[in-house]
């Protein structure tokens, strides 16, 4: 007598679940893992005293303040504008929004130096708002402020697509309970709303950091580049690679890179911890 043959299912794994990990993990091997390895290997080829050496450069140090302090600042605004316009296009309706929400993608669309040819152009002294700036002592184009501006306009599209789902999936009947209770409007952002919102800014502005500190496009035309003052990081890596110092160039990455690994896993650390006590 012949008994039909059972198949053993892992019910918490769905049909195919060993070839497509299999594929992902490959894929994300091939395109991040390997790359970011070979960095790693190669600047670990140099003596630890030689590392340090490189780092602790006066001009190495002077293009990390530049990059950091930039960045932080771009983010900052970001975050201020990016959770208001986020706002804005969940809550209200008006003429032309999915016009104005469509170009908020615009900076993923565009190549980063035909971003900074544009801002170069308007805020450059000779550009269309850089001579009316000029008759106000103001200048935004070639200085430091020039790079905050080409930041924060690479950047605010991830506070915002990061925001915006979490604002459009708030249940509005809470404010409204908490309205007729009693509660204000900054009352209401204050305790229900904005805390629902925070982790979402916070992710969302770490990415535009994290994005503001490697980028290099937008920034080189509307920057003066001058060492020790305007210089970014990604500006010097290129200098020492046209040089032909791959060892100073390696050990410049690998340290932006452990900076944006640290950054990351702080993030995301603040981002659970902030979800645990909300859900507790």
């Amino acid at each position: 007598m012949k008994f039909p043959i059972k198949l053993k299912r892992d019910r918490g794994k769905i049909p195919g679940f060993g070839l497509s990990l299999g594929l992902s993990l490959s894929y994300l091997s091939f395109l991040i893992l390997i790359p970011i390895s070979a960095l790693v290997l190669y600047a670990a080829k140099m003596p630890i005293g030689e590392y340090l050496k490189i780092i602790s450069d006066e001009r190495v140090i002077a293009a990390f303040k530049v990059s950091f302090s930039s960045a932080i600042i771009a983010a900052l605004v970001n975050l201020v504008f990016g959770f208001i316009i986020a706002w804005v296009l969940v809550r209200y309706n008006f003429w032309g929004k999915k016009f104005f929400d469509a170009i908020i993608d615009l900076p993923f669309a565009i190549p980063t130096a035909v971003a900074g040819i544009s801002l170069a152009t308007i805020f450059s002294p000779k550009g269309i708002l850089g001579k009316l700036l000029l008759n106000f002592d103001i200048s935004l184009g070639y200085s430091r402020i020039g790079i905050i501006i080409a930041l924060a306009f690479i950047g605010f599209p991830f506070v915002i697509r990061t925001v915006q789902p979490v604002i459009e999936e708030l249940d509005n009947t809470v404010e409204e309970a908490a309205a007729s209770l009693g509660a204000n409007f900054f009352q209401t952002f204050r305790r229900i709303t904005f805390p629902a919102v925070l982790p979402a800014l916070i992710t969302g502005t770490t990415m535009a950091f994290a994005r503001g500190i490697g980028e290099y496009g937008s920034v080189i035309f509307i920057s003066s580049n001058m060492p020790y003052e305007s210089e970014i990081v990604p500006l010097l890596i290129v200098k020492k690679l046209m040089s032909f110092d791959y060892l100073g160039a390696s050990a410049i990455g690998t340290t932006m890179l452990i900076i944006a690994f640290v950054m990351m896993l702080v993030t995301n650390f603040l981002q659970n911890y902030m979800l645990r006590r909300r859900s507790s």
